[in-house]
């Protein structure tokens, strides 16, 4: 007998150590274990500037995960989880023995002590989906229970679990639980809700909040778990009445969907850590709400009109930041096809680029705020634009013909900037022009090309600060090694903002700081509007997504309105900025926009480019003698005779017949009394200006198109000209007021064509005519 139980002993010594040896090598051979599935995937969240989260989107599976460290994670609500779940958890090695022990007994025994699955072992069922009601599952469940803190420390485990764990319907996580049941981050939480959340794991299913307030389950296990609480870790009497339940589902947030949707897009991750990483942009969570709001409220009560969809964008101009980004008004909404994307389509601008037109010509030295412009009806070769109103104002100051957006002004400067002209400068500015400039013309300052919100605010915040083409800033970056060529003198940025700057009497547009203009698309499509505060921008548009027109689209009645109430809603910080160095004030002459005469009764103060500006004295007022008796000019007082001395105006012939038909009336000189002293004291030198045709260009004429069989020859000329006469070489071609011109019928060739005023004067270019069938 004793024989036999030595021979045991040394079996089960055997067995044992076979036993050990084979566990240990089990141990050994365990290979790292990933904590989460492969395709597991956090929600991606955006943030705001200031680490606010502005947008939670769901997971390709459909759940709302937030991935938080466990160093963000309430104490509160870790000491509740480890106290419900595995109060051991940091001593044993993966499987807690006893606790297994305890949840056999108390399947046999019909007792309900609890299960025996420690946190280790739980993580391993979600992470590999086990199902753990059979032995064998079971088994497999503590094998990979081992085989995680083989290779993972307690923390990393327990926050592998926190961010994993089921807290009802989709919300799976602590940090999605926190924010969508509790509305605030897990490291806010209080005893009360940790104690709430840790009981959710558990029972997912039939302890998840109701709206309906049927939370008779969820009650029961938080006084219970508060109970155990205050037994073993002296918290005071349970301070839960009935009422303290989880109802519903707090608001996710949703701020920003097609931004959140467009970076999501471009930034892609490949694994769910990167997934759960979130992103942090350039928007200021209360801007986008204050600039939604805004477009909210007022679509909503213009929806009458037919006004139904609206976007914006709110940039800081010195650094490109974008503030807030509204894509439509509302994303939900399949009405107005919301989910587009309003920011990235391209449409025309209407009028919204004039102001770049204005600031080359300044640039250039064609004009300055206050010169004098002509708008009335002219013809660029077979290109006749029309102002919006279908009306002429006449002869107008630049600033007047930009503030009150004149088309025929703004194409009249455009033809005369140097080459690349307004299309180089917007190509160089990075607006995204398909064609060539052919393509476009002189339609491009009237919206004849397509552009974005994007590449629109661009433009406006190069206006608005330094100049320099540079992209939309959606990320924090760091600060550029050096600046980007400025497209535009400081002295033509601040002189064409100060001519966009809002008049007296505007009943809407009543802010004085802001700086704007507005445009119409052709057939009422699109309504721009674009203004600068400061050093910010805003860019807001009004329209359909399809395209379709209305008459209620016209952009200073509906755009403007909207752009000035969405600045006073966001209550942006203003400083009043100095002109730069380059700009100095002068005394004008109110009519001509010259520098005064004595004769000027009128001055105004304005600004200019020393030795850029085309500023000289004004010509238009001039002192006269007119005799009393016959009303007559007279050259001079000879005393024998009564005259009197007075100022009138001497416009030239076309800009009078301008003022004519805009209605316009003018002073003008009466005429000279007849004689030959009268005649030689007028103005010699006014010799007249051949507008068109212009001097050595070629002029390509079709012989197959009647249109394009003809140059108009049309000259300035000096005050007092009623009329002037065309050669082409030798040969007559015709006569005409000096406001009307005569149209040629050229012959392919070389020609000298001149220009014979009444009085004697004459001029002459030298053009070349080809001809195409």
């Amino acid at each position: 007998m004793r024989m036999l139980h030595r021979l045991l002993r040394m079996r089960l010594l055997r067995w044992s150590g076979g036993a050990l040896l084979l566990l240990a090598l089990i141990w050994l051979l365990l290979p790292q274990p990933e904590l989460y599935p492969t395709e597991f995937r956090f929600s991606r969240t955006l943030e705001d500037r200031n680490g606010r989260l502005l947008h939670l989107a769901l997971t390709p599976d459909g759940k709302y995960r937030r991935y938080v460290p466990l160093a963000e994670i309430s104490p509160a609500l870790i000491e509740a989880t480890l106290t419900l779940e595995d109060r051991h958890f940091y001593d044993h090695p993966g499987v807690n023995p006893l606790s297994m022990l305890r949840a056999a007994w108390g399947v046999v025994s019909g007792s309900t002590r609890g299960g025996g699955s420690t946190i280790t072992m739980q993580l391993a069922r979600l992470r590999y989906d086990l199902h753990t009601r059979t032995p064998w599952g079971k088994a497999w469940q503590m094998l990979r229970a081992v085989q995680f803190e083989k290779h993972y420390s307690k923390d990393a485990i327990f926050e592998a679990y926190l961010n994993q764990a089921p807290y009802g319907g989709n919300v799976e996580g602590v940090g999605a639980a926190s924010l969508l049941w509790c509305g605030k981050p897990a490291r806010e939480l209080t005893m009360r809700e940790a104690v709430t959340l840790s009981v959710l794991p558990q029972s997912p299913t039939t302890r998840r909040p109701s709206a309906t307030g049927d939370n008779k389950r969820l009650a029961a296990a938080q006084h219970r778990l508060w109970e155990r609480l205050r037994v073993e870790r002296g918290l005071p009497a349970d301070p839960l009445d009935a009422a303290f339940t989880l109802r519903q589902l707090q608001p996710v947030p949703r701020e920003a969907p097609h931004l959140a949707r467009r970076l999501f897009a471009e930034k892609p991750v490949e694994d769910c850590t990167g997934s759960g990483a979130p992103l942090r942009c350039t928007l200021d969570g209360n801007r986008q709400r204050g600039v939604e709001e805004a477009l909210n409220d007022y679509v909503e009560r213009k929806r009458e009109v037919g006004i139904t969809n609206a976007c914006a964008l709110l940039v800081h101009a010195p650094s490109r930041e974008v503030l807030a980004y509204v894509g439509s008004s509302r994303f939900l909404d399949s009405s107005i096809q919301g989910q587009v994307d309003g920011v990235l389509a391209r449409r025309s601008p209407g009028s919204a680029l004039k102001p770049f037109i204005y600031a080359l010509a300044m640039e250039q030295g064609l004009i300055h705020p206050h010169t004098m412009l002509r708008d009335g009806r002219m013809a660029f070769g077979s290109y006749n634009p029309e102002n919006f109103d279908r009306n002429f104002a006449g002869p107008i100051s630049a600033q007047d013909a930009l503030y009150h957006s004149r088309n025929i002004p703004a194409v009249s400067l455009a033809q005369q900037l140097n080459a690349p002209g307004l299309y180089g400068f917007l190509k160089e500015a990075g607006v995204a022009l398909p064609q060539p400039a052919e393509f476009y013309g002189l339609s491009l300052p009237l919206g004849g090309g397509e552009v974005s919100m994007e590449e629109l605010a661009e433009l406006y915040a190069l206006l608005a600060s330094d100049g320099g083409a540079r992209r939309l800033s959606y990320f924090k970056t760091e600060p550029s090694a050096g600046a980007a060529k400025p497209l535009l003198t400081a002295e033509a940025r601040y002189l064409t903002r100060e001519m966009l700057r809002t008049r007296e009497g505007e009943a809407v547009m009543d802010d004085p700081a802001v700086t704007w203009k507005t445009g119409t698309s052709h057939g009422f499509r699109d309504a721009w509007a674009a203004g600068m505060r400061g050093e910010y921008v805003l860019v807001v548009w009004i329209g359909n997504f399809n395209g379709k027109a209305n008459p209620a689209f016209i952009a200073r009645e509906c755009a403007a309105p909207l752009l000035f109430e969405t600045f006073r809603h966001l209550r942006l910080p203003m400083k009043r900025e100095a002109p730069p160095a380059g700009v100095a004030q002068v005394e004008l002459c109110a009519v001509s926009g010259q520098l005064p005469t004595p004769h000027c009764q009128h001055r105004v103060q304005g600004g200019f480019i020393p030795g850029v500006s085309p500023i000289t004295p004004c010509e238009i007022h001039r002192e006269v003698l007119i005799d009393a008796a016959t009303g007559l000019r007279v050259v001079r007082d000879d005393g024998r005779r009564a005259v009197k001395r007075e100022v009138f105006e001497f416009w030239p012939p076309d800009l009078l017949e301008m003022f004519k038909l805009a209605g316009v009336p003018r002073k003008t000189p009466p005429p000279l009394e007849a004689g030959a002293e009268s005649l030689t004291a007028a103005d010699a030198g006014a010799v007249p200006k051949i507008v068109s045709p212009r001097a050595a260009l070629v002029y390509t004429l079709q012989a197959s198109d009647a249109a394009r069989q003809t140059i108009p020859l049309r000259a300035d000329t000096a005050p007092g000209v009623n009329r002037v006469f065309w050669f082409a070489g030798a040969r007559f071609l015709g006569a005409s007021d000096p406001a009307t011109p005569v149209m040629w019928t050229a012959a392919a060739g070389k020609w000298r064509v001149h220009v014979l005023d009444d009085q004697g004067r004459s001029a002459a270019v030298e053009v070349r005519v080809e001809m195409v069938p």
